[in-house]
């Protein structure tokens, strides 16, 4: 084993979304930075965990970041360029690759991963931003209120690197820095009488946690692709949590977020449908009826006749959301132990649909569907990571509650304004069902802004989170967890440090100085950060 040490301005630990994002603010505005990632690809929920952007329906106008929308550019982009697009879907100024419905920019993850990668080539080439690749954080060196270093953990030869740094960000998926620096923080749910919530519990719950899943991706070609049968199979076939109301999962019916009635989907592979018609907004249609089209990540329709031999669906669906038992306040070897479970569900549901699933003619089994590792990047097809829903929480000097975004209680007066806003966001309220045996939690929400004191703990005075790990609840966790909102906090976290560093201020004084606060906020506009909502263009859902 061998151990290095590094010395840094601002270390930003976990490489998703909100690291990225982190990483390019820090650099541009002249930080030296190191940016760890676990994982073979950077970009976590868009990338390494296979998920497509969830997204508000104005993100084509506004409500995201200048560097977030480069990033989606940077994705049509490549399409234009590299694939042979039809003459009509190269026209289309919101090209949808996927032609999915739950996003209007539906891709294949390993072409962010390029894009994100070319975004951090000029940084990387100077070297102000540093990636260290394949490592885990495992301890962390603190003095009184303040993280010193940060001990990283190859997963490839347990070598270790301990970076030393002045500010520290926690953009990990699940906030795994913060019990290894002993920053305070929460799990689960809340109680209501801590939040004054009115879909909180009386009691809270730390270890009830939104499911995780191990997401896929399948075409469907000639031939038979059947999976050996997984060593869970029998069990999970046999499944039947309550919020199915004895329905068991392994199939195409789950309850509807919104009224909790089981409903069944339709599968129907290669359908056929009108690919340039596809209108991918949730507030008008949650675009589900048919699961093959819901997360469809590549329309073979839109490219030259014979370039793809099928669509390409990713799976991110109810039947493979694992909820047995919470991970993040588990031990590593119970983490592993569920991780693996998880991949035994997904396994189990696509061995279930190449043999069991009932098909629209009336018969059984799907055998042409076949996995694609190399579109997920990895061995057996399944994604690299778990895509995670919900994180630690750090206790923040300001936490998000649900009476700060709610529908019902907030009404046409619109979310919570604050005088520290860094962002903007806006999904409704959508919560998994949990580890505590709950269904779904569906609220619809207003268009809500991102405080900077929800990103400062109450203690720590150079840790930030930038990820999931923020200072929402349970309940708003479910509608601050993103993809844009994650990259939006990320890219306010990164500013912050390198403002504080080069103004050498601390966080918690930019929170607090109004002058301090209004000079960060003003440098935040002029790189294309949209703070509050335009008057009158955005709406509930």
């Amino acid at each position: 084993m061998t151990q290095h040490d590094i010395h840094t301005d601002i270390l930003i630990v976990g490489a998703g979304l909100g690291g990225v994002a982190a990483a390019l603010a820090a650099a541009d505005r002249g930080a030296r930075v190191v940016l760890t990632e676990e994982f073979p690809w950077i970009g976590g929920q868009l990338t390494s965990q296979a998920v497509p952007p969830d997204e508000h329906p104005w993100v084509e106008e506004f409500g995201i970041t200048a560097r977030y929308r480069a990033l989606r550019d940077g994705i049509r982009d490549v399409y234009r360029r590299r694939y042979p697009l039809t003459d009509a879907a190269r026209d289309r100024d919101e090209l949808n690759p996927g032609a999915g419905w739950v996003s209007k920019l539906c891709h294949e993850p390993r072409i962010a991963v390029g894009v994100l990668e070319e975004m951090l080539a000029p940084h990387r080439s100077t070297g102000r931003i540093r990636l260290l690749e394949r490592v885990r954080p495992i301890a962390a060196t603190t003095d009184g209120d303040a993280v010193r270093a940060v001990t990283l953990s190859s997963v490839v030869d347990g070598g270790e690197t301990v970076v030393h740094a002045r500010f520290v960000l926690d953009a990990t998926e699940t906030g795994e820095l913060l019990p290894l620096a002993g920053v305070e923080h929460v799990t689960g749910f809340e109680s209501r009488a801590e939040t004054g919530e009115p879909s909180a519990p009386e009691r809270a719950q730390p270890d009830n946690v939104q499911a995780f899943s191990v997401c896929f991706a399948i075409d469907h070609v000639e031939g038979d692709h059947t999976v050996p049968r997984p060593a869970e199979y029998d069990f999970w076939r046999e499944y039947a949590p309550a919020a199915w109301q004895g329905e068991r999962m392994l199939s195409w019916q789950a309850p509807n977020p919104r009224t909790l009635e089981i409903g069944t989907r339709g599968f129907a592979p290669n359908p056929g449908d009108d690919v340039l018609d596809v209108d991918a907004d949730q507030s008008r249609n949650a675009g589900d009826a048919n699961l093959w089209t819901f997360r469809r990540i590549a329309a073979r329709d839109l490219f030259a006749d014979g370039f793809y031999e099928s669509d390409i669906c990713l799976v991110n669906w109810p039947s493979i959301d694992y909820f047995l038992a919470p991970v993040l306040t588990a031990d590593r070897e119970e983490e592993t132990a569920h991780y693996e479970r998880a991949r035994q569900l997904s396994l189990s549901m696509v061995h279930w649909m190449q043999t069991e699933a009932p098909r629209p003619d009336g018969g059984f089994g799907f055998p042409g569907l076949r996995l694609r590792p190399d579109v997920m990047g990895s061995e057996d097809g399944l994604a690299q990571a778990p895509y995670h829903r919900e994180s630690r929480r750090i206790r923040a000097l300001t936490t998000i509650t649900e009476n700060d975004v709610s529908y019902a209680v907030r009404g046409d007066d619109g979310a919570t304004r604050y005088r520290d806003s860094v962002g903007v966001g806006m999904y409704r309220i959508d919560l998994h069902p949990s580890t505590g045996g709950d269904t779904y939690i569906d609220v619809a929400s207003t268009p809500f802004e991102i405080p900077l004191g929800a990103l400062i703990p109450q203690r720590m005075t150079n840790l930030l989170a930038a990820n999931k790990n923020i200072g929402t609840t349970h309940i708003t966790n479910g509608c601050y967890r993103l993809h844009p909102v994650e990259w939006n906090i990320g890219e306010a976290a990164g500013h912050l440090a390198a403002y504080c560093l080069a103004e050498d201020t601390a966080p918690h004084a930019v929170h607090a100085d109004d002058a301090l606060l209004a000079d960060y906020q003003r440098e935040l506009d002029e790189t294309g950060v949209e703070r509050h909502w335009p008057e009158g263009r955005a709406h509930a859902y």
